[in-house]
């Protein structure tokens, strides 16, 4: 018996589409409520693992640094060096311990996106492999029946049954043999009886050639011609029940691609695909707010391009309609998650940590990288006292300049007056000029002339010299 992704599908993930359908008959209502039912019923697993790395995304940086002291302390003594980092681990905790939740959550998660890749949403392939033989090695041959796994197919809504694809005579054909591929349950009954009951329901399996398409026949019903020998694969399509229904702006959910071959472009697909991209960058931003000031450049750069590569992705690799819409709903109950746990306070011992770290940055930061003893502050300190000093001389020189300069014109006046008289009176008497006097009015007469700007009554008085 099957315990693996299939057993979760068929057991757990159906019953509950089945359950919600019969509450209200949507198809896709009932994606939305399987994919809440699912993500509440992990957001203990979820939550405890976005506390886990949220915490060691806080205390990453001091576990390191006492890591590295370890190291260095005792790289010569491997036994206690590897007593001493245990300690660390128990401490501040496994940086791994936030994965465990995550591997508990997989196969969960698997089941759930098999079961919406699959009937009704999606058309169900089956794969046959066959090998022609001549007729005389056949005949050698033991026939035995082949058949393909079982999968669920929905003959109605909320009706569905595991089909397989069966090949009674074997899938060993001789050259001219005929055979026809039947759909069946596990229980032995066709496919075509069962659809009867359901006279509403449509499904008509479509047959086409994968490989090897010179050396068989194939017809519409399924029936199989064997031309030449060699290895032949077949592949039938059986429809999804709900393939071609829509949900909200969705066209049809089991549509897939954003553009079809010939060029036309679903804006409903690319609008999951751009809104599942900006869902997955918001939770990066949320999950990245407790990361410290020594995070790596090109890390946070691989960050900020990963939503779009991701996104992107799904524009060569297409998924079904109503897949994108489970993985835009579940992207968007992810983020409301992590910013509701973000807000959370931090434990006191992790607080403190925190806060350590904050301190210990701001004043590494304060601290001058070609000055170690002096910080920024007291270097701004002795700019800001060296600029006033200049401010307060020129204020100083500009009250002593009046000054100054009313005490030469006050000379000028004693002075210049009784020179200039004197000097007149020498001319008057034609006494010959000697070189002391001349020197002496000269200077003074400069000295008149500098303080003329400033005290203009030293012209009327040269006037009545």
């Amino acid at each position: 018996m099957d315990f693996g992704i299939g057993f979760i599908s068929n057991n757990i993930m159906l019953p509950i589409l089945d359950f919600f359908y019969g509450i209200v008959p949507s198809y896709g209502l009932a994606i939305v409520s399987l994919t809440l039912v699912i993500r509440f019923a992990l957001y203990p697993l979820s939550a405890g693992s976005i506390r886990s790395m949220r915490r060691m995304k806080v205390v990453q940086p001091v576990m390191q640094k006492r890591q590295q002291e370890i190291r260095d302390r005792y790289k010569d003594d491997p036994a206690k060096q590897q007593e001493e980092m245990g300690k660390v681990m128990k401490e501040f905790g496994n940086p791994l311990a936030g994965c465990l939740p995550l591997l508990f959550q997989m196969p969960i998660l698997f089941a759930l996106f098999a079961t919406l890749r699959g009937s009704p949403f999606s058309d169900v392939p089956y794969s046959i492999n066959l090998q022609i033989l001549p007729k005389e090695q056949v005949e050698q041959i033991q026939p035995q029946a082949f058949a393909t796994a079982p999968q669920n197919i929905y003959v109605s809504d909320g009706v569905h049954a595991p089909i397989t694809a069966v090949l009674p005579g074997g899938n060993k054909l001789a050259v001219g043999e005929k055979t026809k591929v039947d759909f069946q349950t596990v229980e032995g009954k066709s496919l075509q009886s069962l659809l009867e009951e359901y006279p509403d329901t449509k499904l008509s399996p479509r047959f086409e050639v994968a490989s090897g398409a010179e050396r068989v026949k194939l017809n519409d019903d399924g029936t199989i011609e064997a031309l030449q020998p060699g290895d032949v694969t077949i592949k039938s399509l059986v429809p999804g029940l709900a393939a071609n229904k829509g949900f909200l702006f969705i066209d049809k959910l089991g549509r897939v691609g954003a553009i079809d071959p010939d060029g036309v472009i679903h804006w409903d697909i690319v609008g999951m695909i751009v809104f599942f991209g900006l869902s997955l960058y918001v939770n990066q931003l949320l999950s990245g707010q407790g990361k410290s000031a020594n995070a790596n450049p090109q890390q946070e750069t691989i960050n900020k391009i990963t939503p779009v590569l991701f996104s992107g992705m799904f524009f060569w690799f297409p998924l079904p309609a109503g897949v994108l819409m489970y993985m835009t709903i579940a992207n968007v109950f992810q983020t409301a998650q992590t910013f509701i746990l973000s807000r959370e306070p931090l434990p006191e011992e992790i607080q403190k940590l925190v806060e350590a770290e904050e301190k210990a940055i701001e004043s590494k930061a304060a601290v001058l990288p070609f000055e170690p003893g002096r910080t920024k502050k007291d270097a701004e300190a002795k700019l800001s006292k060296k600029g006033s000093e200049p401010k307060a001389k020129a204020k100083e020189s500009k009250t002593k300049e009046p000054k100054v300069r009313e005490a030469k014109s006050k000379d000028v006046k004693v002075e210049v007056i009784p020179e200039k008289v004197s000097t007149a009176s020498k001319v008057n008497r034609s006494e010959p000029k000697t070189a002391h006097s001349e020197s002496t009015v000269e200077l003074k007469s400069a000295a008149v002339d500098e303080s003329e700007d400033v005290l203009p009554t030293a012209e009327p008085s040269e006037k009545e010299a």
